[in-house]
């Protein structure tokens, strides 16, 4: 936890404030980062116990946020699946570094016009 002022604050939320996270969308970037392999959306439904569908809905946003990535997995006998992963923890963290450094920048220009 880091403390702020009057306030502790976790660095998950931290995460999601710079993401604009819902508590699922978090849970599922966590569960990834963790993951060795990427996984289908049935397999990330099945090791998180999430509804498949409600898994489909916030790896969509992730995809949209660009936490995430999609790759498609041909099949040998002809047809394909999508795959997902985080794509680089190293570049999530820089992204929230400069959220955060945005942050500080605007915090000390209210701190100055006050």
């Amino acid at each position: 936890m880091i403390s702020f002022a009057c306030k502790n604050v976790d660095l998950k939320d931290i995460i999601t404030c710079s993401f604009d996270l819902n508590k699922t969308e978090y849970e599922l970037l966590v569960f990834l980062i963790k993951q060795e392999e990427p996984l289908t959306i049935s397999e990330i439904a099945d090791k998180t116990g999430f509804e498949r569908s409600t898994v489909q809905k916030a790896i969509s946003k992730l995809l949209l946020k660009e936490v995430v990535e999609r790759r498609q997995l041909n099949l040998k006998g002809g047809g394909y699946r999508f795959i997902y992963q985080v794509e680089d923890k190293d570049a999530i963290k820089e992204r929230m570094t400069r959220i955060v450094d945005g942050w500080h920048r605007n915090v000390l220009e209210a701190v100055r016009k006050w």
